[in-house]
């Protein structure tokens, strides 16, 4: 940089401590997690929440639907909805990555394999139209791809700064998602690029 230098982090392999990572964009991952809460069901239904500091942010509106049964690997949103009493949440098995309090793992993919939600709601690190939808360790995108599977929709939140990143792990392709919110306007190019190949972006 001019003037001095900084230690190179490798974008594609290193990620940011989950605490940390909980007061970056705040504000668009709030606005993004309340235009999510218009897919939660109302009542009788099921959702599978991924783990992530936008999709923890779900919990507080997961707590005001009725009989709705929700099945995590986030360790932060389990804590989070836990806490409000909500009486049909469940925790699947497999280890925990401390970076980002994410249950992953064989036994994880496992659980998943059995299960058909209606809903699941993921988080990503990286989204572009060529690539599709990527993280950064090969264990959590293998268990984001079972979220997938396991889901009737899929619903990725993302904010503005994810967008046209390609990480070293891809979960998803843009025809497996039906839809994004993000904070990013319309004008975004990688908003112009999903929509243009049929998928649904919603933003404020």
């Amino acid at each position: 940089v001019h003037g001095g230098a900084v230690a190179y982090r490798d974008r594609a392999t290193n990620e940011d401590p989950i605490d940390d990572r909980q007061s970056q964009e705040a504000d668009a991952k709030t606005v993004i997690a309340e235009l999510a809460a218009a897919y939660l069901p109302t009542s009788r239904g099921s959702v599978i929440v991924d783990s992530g500091t936008t999709t923890a942010l779900l919990a507080e509106r997961v707590a005001q639907t009725d009989n709705v049964s929700v099945v995590t690997n986030s360790l932060l949103f389990a804590h989070r909805l836990s806490r409000h009493g909500h009486h049909d949440l469940r925790v699947i098995g497999g280890r925990v990555r401390g970076v980002t309090q994410a249950i992953v793992g064989t036994q994880a993919v496992e659980d998943l394999r059995g299960l058909r939600a209606d809903i699941a709601f993921l988080g990503a690190n990286g989204v572009t139209a060529d690539f599709g939808f990527s993280t950064l360790d090969p264990s959590e995108a293998r268990t984001k791809e079972a979220m997938v599977r396991a889901a009737r929709s899929r619903i990725v939140l993302a904010d503005s700064t994810k967008l046209g990143e390609d990480l070293l792990c891809r979960f998803a392709s843009p025809e497996d998602v039906d839809l994004l919110i993000t904070d990013a306007k319309a004008g975004h190019p990688v908003v112009q690029e999903l929509r243009a190949q049929g998928l649904e972006v919603v933003h404020p």
